[in-house]
């Protein structure tokens, strides 16, 4: 059995691709949540992963660190991982690549913290331009392979690895087209994402490091989460 150890649903983007992915495609692990604690505890997670990050899946006596070297192990065993069609098994691997090495400022700005709502204050030219490209790589999915997900009719790797930015989308109300804003509506509405929302909602733990980077971002509307 796969354990797969991540941190807060509310803040571990990283950690949502390979657990949604798995629940989507039906893989069975064990799930190990190891709450993130910031500067009180930064070797909380070296216990299990080599690098002190997570995600982190473990497979008998392998060890699997990264998002992405999580997901290349696991479609050694589950096709299913990755689009059936040639074509669009290598566009979902170059947009998986890029969301996972690029948007550097849309992460810096547009924490993941999926239980607030913020009115974001006026942003840089560089998040205008890397929200424009990711509407513009969603777009070209959709149209090019069908829908309803961005490689084709089944969800996989690649709409896991957009995931995070769904909720990122609506926490921070992003500018995005008609087609991307409904294709963000479609990743969260799914059952298992659902499932994760609702689990970030009831968490009480905050990490203030999280919390001042959603605050820089500018005005809360809401705080959705649980209170201790």
């Amino acid at each position: 059995m796969f354990r797969l150890y991540i941190a807060n649903k509310n803040y571990s983007s990283w950690s949502l691709r390979p657990w949604v992915l798995m629940r989507e495609v039906g893989i069975p692990f064990e799930e190990e949540l190891v709450p993130f604690l910031g500067e009180a505890d930064p070797d909380a997670f070296r216990s299990f992963s080599p690098t002190g990050k997570v995600p982190c899946l473990s497979d008998g006596e392998t060890t699997v660190w990264d998002s992405l070297g999580i997901v290349e192990h696991l479609a050694e065993r589950f096709p299913a991982v990755w689009p059936r069609d040639a074509a669009a098994r290598s566009w979902a691997r170059c947009a998986s690549a890029e969301m996972h090495s690029g948007f550097g400022t849309l992460r810096d700005i547009c924490t993941m913290n999926c239980g607030i709502r913020v009115r974001l204050a006026p942003y840089p030219a560089a998040l205008a331009r890397e929200i424009e490209r990711l509407d513009a790589l969603w777009n070209e999915g959709l149209e090019r392979f069908g829908g309803p997900f961005l490689a084709g009719a089944e969800f996989t790797a690649v709409d896991a690895f957009f995931t995070p930015v769904a909720f990122r989308a609506q926490t921070y109300a992003l500018p995005l087209s008609e087609a991307a804003t409904a294709y963000a509506a479609r990743l969260l509405a799914l059952p298992s994402v659902q499932e994760w929302y609702a689990a970030a909602l009831a968490e009480t733990w905050r990490e203030e490091g999280h919390e001042a980077e959603a605050r820089r971002a500018g005005e809360w509307l809401a705080d959705l989460r649980a209170r201790e």
